[in-house]
């Protein structure tokens, strides 16, 4: 790939931001009584991963890990896979958040389509997740049942999840977009006792019935032995099933208990993209998820006490299981569902506004979207608590930057991360601490021992490599749910640099120890040696005006070589001009490389994706390669599954011609 300058410097934090830092009072900690010296990131980052014991055992003592009973070391087993973290302890996820709490302090502010802005104090939410988990147990659930939510990102899912975290049973959630084959492929796999589901929702000004899915799902997942049905769309009762409401009267008043539970008993399940085949069940432990979160969130997000945190997500993707471990730290939450373009794409600003969110978390694709539609966040709305944007799903331009920063001003902490449902945090992201340097993520996370390395296993900084983890962490997968002998899991990650953690993602290290991520190494398009990123593709196509969406694959030939295809979506009342191509070729030419121009330019009404956002990159090339579309995708994994057909007719096409 073309080597990249040193880019300029959007933001520094300010001597009092770096003295109230939480990353700063952990530092000091550690020089204090671990005799640690460690002068700045860089050295505190390079501690942690290389003395694991010491720096995941002050991350246990600093934050007050709450054991009924102690651990007997550290790290067992230093190996990858099935390194094992502090035998012994008993602790519980749940009792570290709910415990110690001032009842009428606010946890959860949230708002929906549905439903006006509204607060849950610390004791509303303790009371609600007493409720159900009593709710619970007297359906006969116990550790280790699991309890599968068809739910929105609403406060009774917080409740439950948490409910279900007190008593030892495992979560595993989707959102009700979800069609019933993709919750079937998700929920059957991890034979649940218990179904929590929503009646229906409303997103984009549209109400969405959900009963028929409901009674396809009880249908097909035989081991239910229980249906709660909250009325969310309307009042109703469901033949069959309990209503939410009396499930959780029946058990108001309820005392809060917490079961003690190993360090690796199972917290809940998360699921692969799941593209093609049945998605991998990602299983996350209780004392994974809480040293990882309690690291992460006060360490790298800087949450603390007055901050209102809010990311945009649904319960189908990790960044909803992030947004509620935040509730681990002194902040609070701010929930929404619906669309974040409904009824324009100001609905998250005026959020914003309305909730006094300090820190906002989004996607890159939405800031892109703000960019294209002309966008201005401040016209009209005061935006002054607001201190600090995320964001994530892919990498953000450095135009994305540069937007934030002229709309937001230069005291705003934009951070860029990058990790996934597989340790369900962050492998490298912001770091409070740290300047701020256009299209690039500020650090390597502590305690992930990320590197990019080449083929032979060769560490590279200022090149673009292969992303690889070289020590384990405490977050990631415990295992994969039905993979007995940890086959799946081991070729998931394990496949290409045995011992060492693959994530598949191109990512270059450069020598200020910042980050850029190039997008996944296996849609990567390398001509005559030169390795092109789509990342950097999209960043040229899209900065054109007419261009609101784009999907570029290599797609390999019969006989030997490749196309590169682009396929572009044009802003309403655009046509794919013969001049636009021109453009977009051009762009490619002098912004990427001239052996990336595309052979072919298409125009298509909408580019597939998942449900959680991403592009269908290695599915579309794989259909455009001769493969049969069931194959390679399963269409209720999407969001916009009709997307697919164009690309199949194209394939069937090109096969005419060329037979």
């Amino acid at each position: 790939m073309p080597q990249r300058t040193q880019p300029p410097v959007l933001w520094e934090p300010g001597e009092q931001r770096r003295e109230h830092a939480n990353i700063t009072a952990f530092t000091r900690w550690v020089r204090e009584n671990r005799d640690v010296r460690a002068d700045d990131y860089d050295s505190l980052w390079r501690w942690s991963v290389t003395d694991l014991d010491g720096f995941w055992s002050a991350v246990w003592e600093y934050f007050g890990v709450r054991a009924e009973t102690p651990y007997e070391r550290v790290l067992a087993k230093r190996t990858m896979p099935g390194a094992e973290w502090f035998p012994g302890a008993r602790l519980n996820f749940a009792r570290h958040v709910l415990e110690g709490r001032d009842d009428d302090t606010v946890a959860i502010r949230h708002a929906s389509e549905l439903r006006v802005m509204g607060e849950w104090t610390w004791g509303e939410l303790k009371r609600r997740t007493a409720a159900i988990a009593a709710g619970l147990r007297q359906l006969g659930v116990g550790p280790g049942d699991r309890v599968v939510a068809y739910l929105p990102n609403i406060a009774e899912s917080v409740a439950a999840f948490y409910a279900c975290a007190s008593i030892g049973a495992v979560w595993s959630s989707c959102s009700p977009d979800f069609g019933v084959r993709s919750v079937v492929d998700r929920f059957s796999q991890i034979e649940p006792k218990v179904l929590l589901a929503v009646d229906g929702y409303r997103y984009g000004g549209r109400d969405f019935d959900r009963l028929d899915v409901i009674a396809a799902l009880r249908e097909q997942l035989p081991t239910l032995e229980h249906t709660v049905v909250l009325s969310y769309l309307r009042d109703r009762a469901v033949d069959g099933a309990l209503s939410w409401e009396e499930f959780e009267e029946a058990s108001d008043g309820a005392p809060l208990r917490f079961e003690s539970l190993p360090f690796d008993h199972p917290l809940w399940v998360l699921y692969s993209s799941g593209t093609t085949g049945l998605p991998k069940a990602i299983v996350h432990g209780h004392g994974g998820m809480l040293l990882e979160q309690l690291k992460n969130l006060n360490l790298h997000l800087d949450a603390r006490s007055g901050d209102r945190v809010f990311w945009y997500t649904t319960t189908g993707w990790m960044m909803w299981n992030f947004l509620v471990s935040v509730l681990l730290t002194e902040a609070s939450i701010v929930l929404y569902d619906g669309s974040p373009g409904y009824p324009d794409l100001g609905a998250l600003w005026d959020l914003a506004e309305r909730a006094g969110i300090t820190i906002f978390g989004t996607s890159a694709s939405y800031i892109a979207g703000c960019m294209k539609e002309d966008v201005h966040p401040t016209d009209g709305r005061d935006l002054s608590a607001l201190h600090a944007i995320g964001s994530t799903g892919s990498p953000l331009s450095p135009e994305g930057f540069d937007w934030c920063y002229r709309e937001l001003g230069d005291g705003l902490w934009l951070f860029s991360t990058s990790g996934g449902t597989d340790v369900c945090s962050c492998l490298v992201g912001g770091a409070p601490t740290l300047p701020v340097y256009e299209g690039e993520i500020q650090a390597r996370s502590l305690g992930m021992a990320v590197a990019s390395w080449d083929p032979d296993g060769k560490e590279l900084i200022g090149e673009v490599g292969e992303l690889v983890v070289t020590e384990p962490a405490p977050s990631m997968p415990v295992y994969f749910w039905g993979d007995p002998d940890g086959e799946r899991l081991r070729d998931s990650y394990f496949s290409m640099y045995p011992g060492v953690w693959r994530h598949g993602d191109w990512i270059e290290i450069t020598d200020r120890g910042t980050a850029v991520i190039y997008g996944r190494s296996d849609s990567t398009i390398n001509r005559g040696g030169i390795r092109i990123g789509t990342s950097e593709i999209y960043r040229s196509v899209l900065a054109l005006d007419e261009v609101v969406d784009a999907l570029v694959v290599d797609v390999p030939q019969p006989g030997g070589g490749s196309r590169i295809e682009l396929f572009v979506v044009v802003r309403e009342g655009e046509t794919l001009s013969d001049d636009l191509v021109k453009r977009l070729a051009r762009g490619i030419r002098e912004d990427c490389s001239p052996r990336h121009v595309p052979d072919a330019v298409h125009a298509v009404a909408e580019v597939p994706r998942t449900l959680s956002g991403k592009v269908l990159e290695v599915p579309v090339k794989r259909i455009l390669a001769g493969e049969p579309p069931e194959r390679v995708a399963s269409r209720d994994s999407l969001a916009n599954p009709a997307a697919l057909d164009y690309f199949s007719r194209l394939a069937e096409q090109e096969g005419r011609r060329s037979s």
